[in-house]
């Protein structure tokens, strides 16, 4: 089934403005700049604040359109125990229950030895080439 929201389920709503550095999908975890602009999450494994880009339903977007560089990314800060679509990162597979880690790119990859940030609520499997799709690679997960 298609998803059509990234937000599933929220314990609190923290949800601000900034512009893009780059193109940002919605979906992908961001961080901010020294700028005040925000990027799609660069470092893997880290323990970082946990933002992710919304949807800009304010402009008649959906899940599957972009933000520009220099567009105002509509973001919320997600709290212990909310649910997002978030992305997998293409080559990884996740079971239900797999814990994941911050990817370069703000995506999400199987936990190694970084921060276990999310845990998967469904199965994907993106180890494949023909997954590199966004749309088939989005998951939800719980923030843990």
């Amino acid at each position: 089934m298609a998803k059509r929201a990234i937000i599933v389920q929220e314990k609190s709503a923290v949800e601000f403005e900034a512009l893009a550095n780059a193109a940002i999908t919605p979906g992908q975890i961001v961080e901010l700049l020294s700028t005040g602009k925000v990027q799609k999450n660069a470092t893997a494994k880290v323990d970082g604040e946990r933002m992710i880009a919304d949807i800009d339903v304010l402009q008649g977007k959906d899940i599957a359109d972009d933000y520009a560089a220099n567009a105002k990314v509509l973001m919320r800060i997600m709290g212990r125990g909310d649910v997002v679509n978030a992305i997998l990162k293409d080559g990884e597979k996740a079971a239900i229950g797999t814990k994941l880690e911050l990817a370069t790119g703000g995506e999400l990859q199987a936990f190694t030895d970084g921060t276990k940030t999310f845990v998967a609520l469904e199965a994907i499997d993106a180890s494949d080439s023909a997954a590199t799709a966004v749309a088939s690679r989005r998951i939800k997960v719980r923030v843990i």
